[in-house]
Order: C-alpha cells, then sequence, then structure tokens
C-alpha cells in the first residue's frame, strides 16, 4: 500500500474532503476505514492547547515535543481509524467522522484517539478520505494498515499513538 493521496485511491479510499469543507451527509453509513491526509507540502505548526474536547475530565494537549516527536516528515497519512458498527448497529463512517470532526471543534468525545491531529494550527486543511469494508474486515484492515505504514516509515502515522493489532484467530 502506498501512503499517498494516488495510493489510498488505488486501495479504494474516496472522499478527500478538507476537514472545513466536510459535508457530512456525503460520507456513506456503512462500516469502514478513514485517514486524514495533509495537503501537498503540509508544514506542522503545533497549538500549545489542542482545540478538542476534554475526555473524562483529561486535557487532549500534548507537549510541543511529543507532538514534535510523533511527527512523520514526508508522510501524507496522519491518521489510520476505523469505524465499526457499534454495540447497536448504528455507527459506521458519516458518525464515527463526525464524532471525530466534533471532537476537534471542542466537544466531549467517546474517545480520543487521533487527538493530536487537534493540535495542528491547519487541521482544517487536512483531507478526510474513506473506505468502506465490512465490519468483520475492518480489525485486520486497520491492523495490517498500520503495520504497512511502520514498514515504510519506521513508526505509526503522527497521530496513531497506539498500534491496532489483530487478535488471534480473528
Amino acid at each position: 500500500m502506498q501512503f499517498t493521496r494516488k495510493g489510498l485511491k488505488a486501495e479504494g479510499f474516496a472522499g478527500f474532503r478538507p476537514i472545513q469543507d466536510l459535508e457530512t451527509m456525503r460520507i456513506p453509513q456503512g462500516t469502514g476505514l478513514f485517514t486524514v491526509v495533509a495537503p501537498e507540502d503540509f508544514q506542522p505548526r503545533f497549538l500549545t492547547k489542542s482545540t478538542a474536547g476534554v475526555f473524562k475530565k483529561k486535557e487532549p494537549s500534548l507537549p510541543a515535543a511529543a507532538l514534535a516527536a510523533e511527527w512523520v516528515d514526508n508522510a501524507a497519512v496522519l491518521y489510520v481509524g476505523k469505524a465499526g458498527p457499534g454495540s447497536k448497529g448504528n455507527r459506521g463512517l458519516r458518525r464515527q467522522i463526525q464524532e471525530f470532526v466534533d471532537f476537534g471543534q471542542g466537544k466531549p468525545p467517546g474517545h480520543w484517539d487521533g487527538r493530536a491531529i487537534w493540535q495542528l494550527a491547519d487541521a482544517g486543511s487536512l483531507a478526510i478520505a474513506w473506505k468502506e469494508l465490512p465490519a468483520e474486515q475492518l480489525n485486520s484492515a486497520e491492523a495490517a494498515c498500520h503495520s504497512a505504514f511502520v514498514a515504510e516509515f519506521g513508526r505509526l502515522p503522527f497521530a496513531n499513538l497506539v498500534q491496532a493489532r489483530t487478535r488471534s484467530g480473528a
């Protein structure tokens, strides 16, 4: 897998809408993977305080040195996440991405994966791309993306602080 816009498109990712222009109703409701992709020549500028919402009374901001240490030079993909069906079967890409964007706008999240995105000064210019996948393929697909990224760049995408793994037998 190539972690470029062209490579993601070849893998079936669609969308590539800047966060600031994202129209939630155009995002499919099914389960799948989503990525946050930097525009060409994006240079990170880290905010002292995150725009993200507080999670379980925990401040989402990371120290600038920690953010700089997580930054992956020459990587267009900044985050890879998944959107499962949820316990009631009503989640999916549209709802997960909307919650992710709402989190960046200060609303309290149900989780805080990808929180480092919301300490980038130009987060609104980052694009969201998605790929629908059956729910039973999500864990292995996310783990495979993380592994492939690590194989290419030697580390996880910038805002993925934990590597996805498949459970044995899954």
